[in-house]
């Protein structure tokens, strides 16, 4: 249990190396759905472009949407896109910066899946089989005398060896390395233009936005640390908060069983009234105990509390003397995250 434990919280801290190789092995993974699919054009007019372009756009999509599920930054982001105002302004840049650091990352896997889809070859032929130049490729002289539908009936079966019958119009492999060979054209261009993209995306951009980029990257993270910070206060509370009832639970049962059954109502109430001391009494529970509850001794209030933070966050400013900047985000210097959470459970 200790050594999932440490992994869990090396995954934690290592966030961005982790989904880093989630999305290598998701890349890894797409090609090799691909190399073990079967393909299986239908050889139809009309019926080839439909399938070619379902298996070329659907799974890509697949799995750019399961490259954002398994990102924990959605949910954050959808939360601080969706939180009520309140008493801490909404920078869109920060939204930005993270939908587009997550979407970077998702977009891995759809990517290797169009390029080897495009180099294999098999996808872009079934779609464009009827688009071969008959007259240039094949016996030209046959093509006037044969009508339109029979013409693409004889185009569409060349991706299918075992019911294409038109040799005497194109010979099938004429037809499969021309479309192949555009085919793997269209795929080396399509990784060289993604390429070059990335560089510019990762390199070029930050250069021209430097500042725009590192207030968005900061607050991104202090979004990310504040967020796990408050889980992780109210996980304390929580302990703290359960350990303080039971306690009390045990601390009444005992009382009843010395008094009897005689005196039960009464051993009860007072079984009540020294569970109540014991909350306010400092001397009853640890330093660590009192600085986890901060006060809050009952559910109403925590519920308060809860609902607050969701509704008005305190603004990002060390003091009353700080004013807020114009994007409402932070002061002059920013607290820190893990006082900022303290302070508004302690004020609470």
């Amino acid at each position: 249990m200790d050594k999932f434990r440490m992994i869990f919280q090396f995954l934690q801290s290592n966030q961005e190396s982790f989904m880093n190789g989630i999305c290598g092995i998701m890349a890894l993974a797409s090609a090799q759905m691909y190399s073990a699919f079967d393909f299986n054009c239908p050889c139809l007019p009309g019926y080839n472009v439909v399938y070619s372009m379902g298996i070329l756009l659907t799974p890509p999509l697949v799995l750019f949407l399961l490259g954002l599920v398994m990102n924990n930054n959605i949910s954050m982001l959808a939360e601080e896109w969706k939180r009520p105002l309140g008493r801490r302004a909404k920078d869109p840049a920060v939204l930005r910066y993270m939908f587009c650091s997550m979407a970077q990352r998702a977009l891995i896997a759809p990517v290797v899946w169009v390029a080897v889809t495009l180099l294999d070859g098999k996808c872009f032929l079934c779609a464009f089989c009827t688009a071969v130049p008959v007259a240039t490729l094949g016996n030209g002289s046959l093509v006037p005398g044969l009508p339109a539908p029979e013409l693409a009936r004889l185009l569409a079966r060349v991706p299918c060896p075992e019911i294409y019958d038109g040799n005497w119009l194109l010979a099938r492999e004429v037809a499969v390395r021309y479309l192949r060979c555009i085919s793997q054209a269209l795929g080396w261009s399509f990784v060289l233009l993604t390429t070059l993209l990335a560089f510019v995306v990762r390199s070029v951009r930050p250069c021209f936005t430097q500042v725009a980029f590192l207030k968005s990257k900061y607050w991104s993270h202090y979004i990310d640390i504040e967020r796990k910070l408050f889980d992780e206060t109210c996980t304390e509370h929580a302990k703290a908060f359960a350990k303080v009832c039971i306690q009390q639970f045990f601390e009444a049962m005992n009382h009843d069983l010395e008094l009897g059954h005689t005196h039960g109502v009464l051993a009860t109430a007072s079984a009540r009234t020294t569970a109540t001391e014991a909350i306010q009494s400092p001397s009853d529970r640890t330093e660590e105990e009192r600085e986890k509850l901060r006060g809050i001794t009952d559910q109403g209030s925590m519920n308060r509390l809860l609902t607050s933070w969701h509704k008005c966050k305190p603004p990002l400013r060390l003091g009353q003397e700080a004013p807020l900047m114009s994007n409402g985000w932070a002061g002059s210097e920013p607290r820190p995250p893990r006082k900022e959470v303290a302070t508004y459970f302690s004020k609470v």
